[in-house]
Formats: C-alpha cells, sequence, structure tokens
C-alpha cells in the first residue's frame, strides 16, 4: 500500500505557493500528495510535476464538484460543463503522473432533495450517460475513475457502496471504480468492513478519517475490521488521509466543520500516518 495526504489538510487551492507541501509530506513519511483541481488556472502542471518528481512524492488527483459541474443537472449547459471539467481532471491525471481521478463527480456536491421516482431516473440517467462518455475518454487516456459515495447531507445521488456498484454497472467501464471515504462509511453503511468487502475489486483508492473528521485512530472508526476487509479484497492500492482546516472558510461550510479537530493540521497528517501505518502493516 502506498499512503498519502490530502492538500486540502493545509491549503486551498494548490498552487506554486504551497508546492512545499510536497516537501512536509516526504518527510512525514507519504508516498503521495493528492491534489485537488479546485481552479485549473492556478496549478502549472508540468511544474508542479518537476516538484514533486524531485521530492520523490507520487500525485494522485481529485476533482471538487462544485454546482456548475454537475453532470446530473437539469441545466444541459452545465452537465456539459461537468463532463468538460472531469476531461480536464483526466489532462491533469496524465501530465502529473496520476493513475486516478477520484471524487463524487456523478453530481454536485450539497445536492439534497427529495425527488421523484420519474425525476430520479432522469438524474440518474443523465449521470450514467456523462459517466460512459467521461470513462471511455480516461481510458484512452489510461486514467481510472474513481466514485465517491458521500452522506446524505452531501448528495441525494450515490450514498452507499451498494447504490455505487448499480452505477458502475449502469455505465459498464471497467475502468470505473470507487473512491471509498471512512468518515461518509460510517454515516451510510451499516456495518464498513461488509461494504468493504462487497465493493472488491472496485475500490480504487481509500480515504481515511475518523468519525468527526479529525485524526485517524482518535475516533470509534473499527480500524481493524477496516484493515482486515481491505486485504480480505487483496486491495494494494491508496490509503489517503484527507481533513480539512477551518481558516478554509468556504470548504469549512461546504463539509460543516465548525471547530478545530486537531492541535494543528500537521498534527493530523504526522499522527494520522503514524496511526495508519501500525494498522495497516
Amino acid at each position: 500500500m502506498k499512503f498519502g495526504a490530502s492538500t486540502f489538510i493545509w491549503a486551498s487551492p494548490f498552487s506554486p505557493a504551497t508546492f512545499h507541501l510536497a516537501d512536509k509530506v516526504k518527510e512525514m513519511g507519504f508516498d503521495v500528495l493528492e491534489i485537488c483541481i479546485e481552479d485549473p488556472a492556478t496549478i502549472p502542471a508540468e511544474q508542479t510535476r518537476e516538484y514533486l518528481d524531485k521530492q520523490g512524492v507520487e500525485a494522485l488527483v481529485c476533482g471538487a464538484f462544485g454546482p456548475n459541474r454537475d453532470i446530473s443537472s437539469e441545466d444541459a449547459g452545465i452537465r456539459a460543463e461537468g463532463l468538460a471539467y472531469i476531461k480536464t481532471c483526466v489532462d491533469f491525471a496524465v501530465k502529473l503522473g496520476s493513475p486516478l481521478v477520484s471524487g463524487p463527480m456523478y453530481s454536485a456536491t450539497g445536492k439534497t432533495r427529495l425527488l421523484s421516482p420519474d425525476e430520479k431516473k432522469q438524474q440518474w440517467a443523465w449521470t450514467v450517460e456523462h459517466l460512459k462518455i467521461a470513462a471511455d475518454y480516461a481510458g484512452q487516456r489510461g486514467v481510472r475513475l474513481a466514485i465517491e459515495p458521500l452522506n446524505r447531507y452531501e448528495t441525494d445521488l450515490i450514498n452507499t457502496v451498494e447504490q455505487g456498484l448499480e452505477l458502475l454497472e449502469k455505465v459498464g467501464q471497467s475502468n470505473l471504480g470507487f473512491l471509498l471515504d471512512t468518515f461518509h462509511m460510517n454515516l451510510e453503511e451499516k456495518n464498513i468492513a461488509d461494504a468493504i468487502r462487497l465493493a472488491g475489486k472496485h475500490i480504487f483508492n481509500f480515504h481515511t478519517c475518523e468519525n468527526d473528521r479529525a485524526i485517524p485512530g482518535t475516533g470509534h472508526i473499527p480500524w481493524e475490521q477496516t484493515a482486515e476487509a481491505l486485504r480480505d479484497v487483496n486491495y494494494d492500492g491508496y490509503i489517503v488521509i484527507e481533513a480539512f482546516t477551518t481558516e478554509i472558510k468556504e470548504i469549512a461550510r461546504a463539509v460543516s466543520q465548525w471547530r478545530q479537530l486537531a492541535p494543528t493540521q500537521d498534527a493530523i497528517a504526522a499522527e494520522g500516518i503514524a496511526f495508519l501505518k501500525k494498522v495497516f502493516a
């Protein structure tokens, strides 16, 4: 397994001003820096790749899916913009050497509505249509797409592995799989380990976070059972810590984080990786 840290632990958006995060994660013992393509204009891909390569740190790409990047929108223009954004993330993945693009790319984060059956059916149809195109585009470039089920407060579309598997089946592309996140699974799955086993070979990326989004190992996530389940499905991919800071107001509001969860953001990463390396050894 390779251990990673999300840039969200420290900063938003990523840019040359935050290249030093590669030095930080390398020193802490991480293999990977997960970079969110919030604003493509702030990330010079070639310069970023050169810096990461120099530090011996790999890149993983994830996306930020706001209201104008929604492939399930009723607005055809917004659906097109969402698809174009996924393709942009794929292009960044190629340039940065990331084998994956991860995120809740099936819809906009924060879109929660109680739809009628016909409205829900249409939402699914738009999602499947555009994910087929996105997965084909990514596959031609050797990139996999990892969809992330989110909790009910952040999406009304894909909350569980079971729902995600239905989406994977409808899309029917082998390079489309899962990013699973312990924070969201803790809220939505009956049993985290069982959900991991159900996802099986479709797990492409794995986010680790406590039940309150704090340092892994400080809450009630069943880490031993989680690690055992990942071993049972022969998962040997990425274990990434994703956390957020209240200093980034927009993101803090988006994820409803109203208080600091650790003494410092460095503590989330440093203490988190020490714990995870013991659990997943």
